[in-house]
C-alpha cells in the first residue's frame, strides 16, 4: 500500500497527537465553564472614533472616554500588524545561495556574476 496511513504506530506521531488533542480537551473545558460575566460596553452616548481621535491628538478633555479603555485592542492589532510584517518578510526572502550578508560583503559582485549568467569561478586576480 502506496497511500498515507491514518494511523502510524511505528512513526511516532501517535503519542504527539494524543497530547495535542488531550490539550485541545482540557483548553476547551475551561473555556466552557469559565464564568466571564456580562460584557459592559461604554457608557453614555459618546462617539468611540471621535475619542479615539481626540486622544491621538492629546485632547483628553474633549474626549468621551479615557485612552486606558483602547489599550488592550491597540495591543492586539500592534502583535497581529508585526506578525503580519515578519510573515511578509519570511516569505520574501530569497531561497538561493546568495544572500544579502554575502552581497554585502563582497560589494555584489557575485550576484552581478549570476545574473549575467557568467560563470563563478575565481581566478585570483583582483577585479
Amino acid at each position: 500500500m502506496s497511500g498515507p496511513r491514518l494511523v502510524d504506530f511505528d512513526g511516532g506521531r501517535l503519542v504527539p497527537g494524543l497530547v495535542a488533542l488531550a490539550l485541545f480537551g482540557v483548553l476547551a473545558a475551561v473555556f466552557l465553564t469559565a464564568n466571564l460575566g456580562s460584557p459592559t460596553g461604554f457608557p453614555g452616548g459618546g462617539s468611540i472614533v471621535a475619542s479615539i481621535g481626540y486622544l491621538m491628538f492629546n485632547l483628553p478633555e474633549q474626549a468621551a472616554y479615557g485612552g486606558e479603555q483602547f489599550l488592550v485592542a491597540f495591543e492586539i492589532i500592534d502583535l497581529v500588524l508585526v506578525a503580519a510584517i515578519v510573515g511578509a518578510i519570511m516569505l520574501a526572502r530569497r531561497e538561493s545561495e546568495g544572500s544579502v550578508m554575502t552581497a554585502l560583503t563582497d560589494g555584489g559582485r557575485d550576484l552581478g556574476r549570476s545574473l549575467r549568467g557568467e560563470a563563478d569561478d575565481d581566478e585570483g586576480g583582483a577585479d
